[in-house]
């Protein structure tokens, strides 16, 4: 891997400083193990600030209308907000004995939580920082989604996937297999609000659910479990991977088919997709692999660390930022300058200590 002197020196990164190609602000990496967020100053590309957390936190988000980031710490339950402009903590509330998961509502105004102890699907509004509301669940939940109209989410419960209604504050229609021994894990609205993927796991199926009717559409069967699931940016291409196959499926989510799988690498996991690229981390061999969306093949392999497990994509495509878990620190890889069509162990790369064991990034606007 090159320094980041050296490639700090190279006209190419000199090209990247310019005003139009580098976005000036930070990400802000959750560090599980440290108990903290590392600011990382991607103009400077280095490490601005740690801020310590009173919990494990895995997982970030930044709100589009607030200088904010939200980390949540699922041992304690708890959301902590961090002011990003001033790279300091503001205040915390804690909404669950442990929580899963977060996501922020599309509108910018609220934070929905889903917890596992007491089940439920928690609402926290930004401008009060208090819980605005609590609905309970009939199972153990393990994942959930909210379409982009703020008004529908989707909470999978493993034998079946429930609709709420966010506005009314109630459960709806579920949806699931015919014997009630679905394994459904990741649940996502397709970009348009309109349709629900739903991944059941055990039977190795994607299945497309009309969520005006709560009707099945199809079911879409793949090569293997289907674990982690990444959209393109315009929401046109879902891609999954998952074990049982060193590869990922492509997914036309509009025309409800299945169109490609691809090898991509050794187990890969963790993915972030660009206008152009699809970035997949490969954990077990330390790499990550970059698939050209466009014409569905593996273009490069790179290394990057140690555990690869995490992948984000800075805004205007300029760097993928690639979490690795055991080494402590982020490799940040300018997409643009990876040599196409080979193995690239010493790509255009910069890697930044952040701390112990990160395992979540996010950046204002993003």
């Amino acid at each position: 891997m090159l320094s980041r002197r050296a490639i700090l020196a190279l006209p190419l990164a000199a090209a990247c400083r310019s005003p139009k190609a580098v976005f000036r602000g930070y990400a802000f990496i959750a560090n599980q193990e440290g108990h903290a967020l590392a600011a990382v100053d991607l103009q400077a590309l280095a490490v601005a600030r740690h801020i310590p957390l009173d919990g494990a936190p895995t997982q970030v988000a930044a709100a589009w209308t607030r200088s904010s980031i939200y980390a949540l710490t699922p041992e304690t339950g708890t959301v902590h907000e961090i002011q990003s402009d001033r790279l300091s903590f503001l205040r915390k509330l804690t909404v669950a004995s442990t929580a899963l998961s977060m996501r922020l509502d599309p509108g910018g105004q609220a934070l929905y939580v889903l917890a596992s102890e007491p089940r439920a699907l928690i609402r926290v509004g930004l401008d009060s920082f208090r819980v605005e509301w609590r609905l309970i669940l009939p199972g153990t939940p393990l994942d959930f989604d909210i379409t982009a109209d703020g008004t529908t989410g989707a909470v999978s419960l493993g034998a079946s996937v429930h609709f709420v209604d966010l506005a009314a504050q109630k459960l709806g229609a579920h949806v699931g297999t015919r014997d009630g021994n679905g394994d459904f894990g990741a649940a996502r609205f397709r970009s348009d609000g309109r349709a629900l993927i739903a991944c059941d796991r055990s039977a190795r199926l994607v299945s497309i659910y009309d969520v005006a009717s709560a009707q099945l559409i199809t079911h879409l069967p793949v090569p293997l479990r289907p674990e982690t699931l990444c959209f393109k940016p315009d929401g046109g291409q879902l891609f999954i991977t998952g074990e049982g196959m060193d590869a990922v499926v492509i997914v036309n989510p509009f025309e409800t088919e299945v169109a490609e799988t691809v090898l991509a690498g050794h187990a890969p996991g963790a993915m972030a997709a660009s206008n152009n690229d699809l970035v997949i981390a490969n954990p077990q061999s330390g790499d990550v692999s970059i698939l050209d969306i466009l014409s569905r093949k593996l273009v490069a392999v790179v290394s990057v660390g140690n555990d690869p497990g995490f992948v984000a994509i800075t805004p205007g495509d300029q760097f993928a930022l690639v979490l690795n878990r055991k080494s402590g620190d982020v490799a940040v890889l300018r997409i643009g300058a990876v040599q196409r069509n080979r193995y690239s162990p010493a790509a255009p790369l910069i890697v930044i200590p952040v701390g112990s064991r990160p395992v979540s990034a996010a950046m204002p606007g993003v």
